[in-house]
């Protein structure tokens, strides 16, 4: 796109452009003129800063400045920024740092990507952390956080740490729980979740030690960031993956469901059966409770189908409960000497309280029988309606 054509886009999508700061006096001025070659819907959030930061926004009158009385994280000053965006009538927002590690004149990138979208879509820079001159924690800490962001969303991005970005003002959560570093994870994860499109588009990179002031402190910052991805894989096990087949399966026929998520879905014949039986074994196992997060860990650490390994692992659903517990005590009685006769008692979990190891050792051994025989089972058929895909 040329100018022209991206000062208009900005000014018809109603696009800002967000830069929160603290104490980037080097930078920050290089920053906004380089933002209004493109735009003067700027909005510049002082977090509090102790330099010559106001100083030096007095002399943009033309732009939205709000001073904060104190230094309360990036992620407040970016909400305080969405707040002020919105109130103005901005349907978009495209956040840069004011530390001169980004090109303002990657604003088409944005732009451009976004137009070419036919939905609202969350974009990230994409810095390619593997260039030359990046620092080795920074691509690290890149890293780890693209894992976790996949694990917690299922898209697979180069790039999840970088502050330049464009968001949908209107599509992302109202509410957050977290002020600083953490935010900018907290934020994408939850608008994943809301099933809106996140992508990587590329940007250039400037890490000059000379000008760059970096605020991240490591030990406290990186422990709150592994706290908050904790709490995001807890609710992703817990909920958002069973919500999201619970959604799924509500959409489609049985047999869609079988040709798109069984035969379609990802991974090789022998890859689906594992995924199956692996859930089947967890579902008939003893472990009440544990089973979405027990299947969905060992899923992803053998690399197995999520989705199919969750759905086998509902096999004890509530109304097979009962006779599970009985089948389990009953294949448990050769191996521990304990009750015998469950016909002639009442099924509940008293009988299971009172013949816990009985219980334990016939669950095992129900969970590896019917693992197998479903393992088996679910090979056989899909060699012969889809033996290309072994």
């Amino acid at each position: 796109m040329i100018l022209s054509e991206v000062k208009d886009a900005i000014s018809e999508r109603k696009i800002c452009v967000l830069i929160p700061t603290y104490n980037n006096e080097k930078t920050l001025k290089r920053v906004i003129d380089g933002v209004l070659d493109y735009t003067e819907n700027i909005i510049v959030v002082n977090d509090g800063s102790t330099d010559s930061t106001s100083e030096i926004l007095k002399h943009y009158t033309q732009i939205n400045v709000l001073n904060l009385p104190e230094n309360k994280g990036k992620g407040n000053g970016l909400k305080t920024g969405f707040r002020k965006a919105k109130e103005l009538g901005f349907d978009y927002a495209i956040t840069i740092d004011s530390d001169g590690q980004h090109y303002p004149d990657d604003i088409p990138v944005f732009v451009e990507a976004m137009v070419d979208e036919n939905e609202d879509v969350l974009l990230i820079g994409n810095r390619n952390m593997s260039q030359d001159g990046i620092p080795k924690k920074s691509s690290f800490g890149n890293r780890f956080s693209n894992f976790w962001f996949w694990f917690e969303t299922g898209i697979k991005l180069e790039d999840t740490q970088s502050g330049y970005r464009l968001y949908p003002l209107h599509k992302i959560p109202k509410k957050y729980f977290t002020p600083k570093f953490e935010f900018e994870i907290e934020i994408i994860v939850r608008t994943a979740w809301r099933h809106v499109p996140v992508k990587n588009v590329p940007i250039k990179v400037l890490y000059d030690p000379a000008e760059r002031v970096s605020h991240f402190r490591p030990f406290k910052d990186f422990t709150r960031i592994s706290i908050l991805n904790t709490i995001l894989v807890t609710i992703t096990l817990l909920y958002i993956i069973p919500r999201n087949f619970v959604n799924n399966f509500k959409k489609k026929s049985f047999k869609r469901f079988i040709k798109e998520d069984v035969l379609e879905s990802e991974g090789t014949n022998r890859i689906k059966a594992f995924s199956i039986a692996l859930g089947v074994f967890i579902g008939f196992s003893p472990f009440w409770g544990f089973h979405t997060l027990l299947v969905i860990s060992l899923a992803v650490l053998f690399k197995l189908n999520k989705v199919l390994a969750f759905v086998a692992s509902n096999v004890s659903l509530p109304p097979f409960i009962p006779f599970i517990i009985v089948a389990s005590l009953f294949l448990g009685s050769p191996f521990v000497s304990g009750n015998s006769d469950f016909l002639n008692q009442e099924w509940n979990f008293d009988l299971v309280k009172n013949n816990i190891l009985q219980y334990v050792v016939g669950s095992l051994i129900l969970a590896s029988t019917m693992s197998v025989i479903t393992g088996i089972v679910t090979f056989l058929f899909l060699n012969k309606v889809n033996p290309e895909n072994n």
